[in-house]
């Protein structure tokens, strides 16, 4: 049959090179030679991509006549010993927050994602784990050994990350925290590494989330003396519950193990999703407002936003510490569901009442028409008996409430920050 110059005879001419080449293959493959170069190839290439998946064994391919390449069976044997799911290691027995925590963060991660949790105290065993937290008597990064509990472990957050100022003693969670929490994160809220806000969540999800794990573990108490009440609800509290009751008739802890695995995720993941999509547009919020405050009064103690509920305590604090603010903000301008505005003082701390500034106490408890003539401010609607907030009617009536107190404290003996 004769082919004119159509696209009709790719076809055929394709099939014939194809099977030349397969049959080249096939001769070519016989000699020891290129029998040789293509293992040395392969096998170099997959040491230089992953050592420890494929140590220096020989991996011998052999290329069949369709062409397709095949391992020989111990080849095949090689491969899918070293290629089996990832194991993590951690004790049996009754278990506790910070391991169960640790294998959560752990299979988060893309290499551990399938990975098998082996609870055994085993030495043998626990050899053969890829990772191994809370059990082993070793702290070894390298080997990815992450115990706490042998004599001469005293590591903190700070010790082992100077840049950061926790010095409470690290359990299992905190230890795989802090060597792959940062990676972790990137993981779940896909930012980028370079991300500024990646850093804030790693910081604030070990101080809000992962600390108190830690403590707890160590038989770290959170004051000295005695407690004035007890808090029986914390998360290592909850997932000490789920292992069996002294009296119960199976001491089995396998199921209860799952179930705190599914706790602490889902707790981890809810907390992480809060910080993400509430938390951080509070912070980008209030550092707005602290940047724009010479705009609110050239005096730089008054800051405002468009509209009340926004957190903005924690972030002020901080923020004033970042951005070495030097005299410190003393009211916060916003406007209620009403309409209305309220100046509200800030606090001396982020645990007390106290502010670093009342309002007037000559106006404390005084309302409406009554504080209007007393303050000589058109709008007045309140003040509250501890001077922590006032409201008006109008922005410029509360933001001259807070220029009145400032204007009172400038006047007064031994101050003067305006």
């Amino acid at each position: 049959m004769t082919c004119g110059p159509t696209l009709k005879c790719v076809p055929h001419r394709l099939a014939a090179l194809m099977l030349r080449a397969r049959v080249l293959a096939t001769n070519l493959v016989q000699t020891k030679y290129l029998a040789d170069t293509v293992n040395t190839t392969i096998s170099g290439t997959l040491q230089k991509l992953s050592p420890k998946l494929f140590p220096a064994q020989r991996i011998a391919f052999v290329i069949n006549a369709a062409g397709r390449r095949h391992m020989s069976s111990e080849a095949k044997r090689l491969c899918v010993d070293n290629m089996a799911a990832k194991k993590i290691g951690t004790h049996n027995g009754t278990f506790h927050c910070d391991e169960v925590l640790a294998c959560f963060f752990l299979r988060q991660l893309p290499e551990y994602k399938n990975a098998e949790i082996v609870r055994t105290r085993d030495p043998a065993q626990l050899a053969c784990c890829d990772i191994v937290v809370d059990v082993g008597g070793e702290f070894d990064p390298q080997r990815h050994r992450y115990d706490h509990h042998q004599r001469t472990f005293a590591e903190t957050f700070h010790s082992l990350r100077p840049d950061k100022p926790w010095l409470t003693k690290l359990s299992s969670a905190g230890l795989v925290y802090l060597h792959f929490g940062r990676r972790l994160l990137a993981q779940l809220t896909q930012l980028k590494d370079d991300d500024k806000r990646l850093e804030i969540l790693f910081d604030k999800l070990y101080e809000n989330f992962v600390e108190e794990v830690d403590a707890i573990d160590n038989g770290i108490s959170q004051c000295d003396g005695e407690a004035r009440y007890a808090i029986s609800t914390t998360l290592s509290a909850r997932v000490g519950h789920l292992n069996p009751r002294w009296n119960s008739k199976s001491q089995d802890t396998e199921e209860g193990f799952k179930k705190a695995l599914a706790l602490v995720g889902d707790e981890f993941l809810d907390r992480l999703d809060f910080y993400k999509s509430s938390w951080l547009p509070a912070r980008q919020v209030v550092e707005e407002a602290v940047n724009e405050r010479y705009k609110v009064d050239p005096c730089g103690q008054v800051m405002e936003f468009s509209q009340g509920g926004c957190p903005w305590k924690e972030h002020l604090f901080a923020l004033e510490k970042e951005l070495q603010v030097e005299t410190p903000i003393k009211y916060v301008l916003y406007s209620d569901q009403n309409g209305h505005w309220r100046v509200q003082c800030v606090p001396a701390g982020l645990n007390t009442f106290q502010s670093r500034l009342p309002l007037l106490e000559e106006w404390r408890g005084i309302r409406d028409d009554a504080l209007s003539e007393l303050s000589g401010i058109e709008g007045c609607i309140f003040v509250h008996a501890a001077g922590f907030i006032g409201g008006n009617k109008t922005r410029e009536g509360a933001l001259e409430m807070a220029r009145r107190t400032l204007q009172a404290a400038a006047n007064a003996p031994a101050n003067g920050d305006c």
